[in-house]
């Protein structure tokens, strides 16, 4: 039998848990930041680079873990291996889409998309799971279905980078949640499949007079070649914190990211905050505080009702 976990250690590990999402989601929020060190390059050159350099860096790390049985594993099962090709489409999409913004100064509408995500998870968790919502979630929903549409009213147009990011990231967590697959194998094997597209792309621009490999500018060389640290390091600590923390703590630490993303676009890259995108935010904020505040009530009579059945 093994020993029983000690207060202390169980203590211990949420902190652990803590430091992991603070960590995961602090880079994830500083991820704009990053990418604009390299946006003098298209933001098709850097998802190839991207997926690149991730294949590199993931397979070493996996390699150098002992982990690599988990990817032989992946590669023998054609119907993971069938879903992990689904979720690197649109993880790809989500990648193109997400460079794209920050290097046209549409990092605002990056953060709206990952404020909307957790309720489009939602409403693909409705209509595709068929799981049930809660009134509450429902309204949250609304709600901010109803602040895209006034957005685009008032602004003249869909917010169609925050959608996009918003819907690929969702089909993304879809995917992964039904494929019986870890975090970091997953996403060694999604880059391999993407591999030999990048790839061709990238010698394709070569064969068009494109410098697709920027090796006339070391620095923006090295930070594309950094994509791939940058791209796994966030999820593993991300993994870490998910095994160690409670589902709900893990879901509130998911605003840290877009909240940063919204204070540097408008504090330090200086983005207008016109009355139309303030509203569509303060809108969003709301069904967020809604959608959390029921998310707790229903965890706390989760826990009572496993109580009561205990004793």
């Amino acid at each position: 039998m093994s020993e029983p976990v000690t207060r202390t250690e169980a203590e211990n590990e949420l902190r652990r848990g803590l430091l992991f999402g603070l960590a995961a989601y602090g880079m994830w929020g500083f991820f704009p930041a990053y990418y604009k060190l390299t946006d003098t390059v298209s933001a098709d050159l850097v998802v190839a680079h991207r997926i690149a350099w991730s294949v590199l860096f993931v397979g070493g790390f996996l390699y150098l873990r002992g982990r690599w049985q988990e990817v032989l594993d992946v590669f023998a099962d054609p119907a993971v291996l069938k879903r992990l090709a689904m979720s690197a489409s649109f993880i790809s999409v989500n990648w193109l889409v997400f460079v794209w913004a920050i290097a046209n100064e549409q990092v605002l509408d990056v953060s709206l998309g990952y404020f909307i995500n957790p309720l489009v998870s939602i409403l693909v968790g409705l209509i595709v799971l068929r799981e049930r919502m809660s009134k509450w979630q429902y309204i949250a929903v609304a709600m901010a279905g109803f602040a895209v549409v006034l957005q685009a009213v008032l602004a003249g147009g869909l917010p169609w980078v925050s959608l996009v990011l918003a819907f690929s990231f969702a089909g993304y967590g879809y995917v992964r949640k039904v494929t019986p697959v870890k975090a970091t194998p997953g996403l060694f094997v999604e880059t391999v499949l993407l591999f030999p597209i990048a790839m061709g792309y990238l010698l394709l621009s070569l064969s068009w007079g494109v410098d697709a490999l920027i090796l006339d500018d070391i620095p923006v060389l090295m930070a594309l070649a950094g994509t791939g640290i940058v791209t796994a390091l966030p999820l593993i600590c991300f993994s870490s914190a998910a095994r160690r923390l409670p589902l709900f703590m893990l879901g509130l630490m998911q605003y840290i990211a877009p909240s940063i993303h919204f204070l540097m676009a408008v504090y330090v890259w200086g983005e207008p905050l016109d009355q139309a995108k303030l509203l569509g935010f303060v809108m969003i904020w709301i069904a967020l505080v809604v959608f959390t505040f029921d998310s707790w009530r229903n965890a706390r009579n989760a826990r009572k009702a496993q109580q009561q059945a205990t004793v």
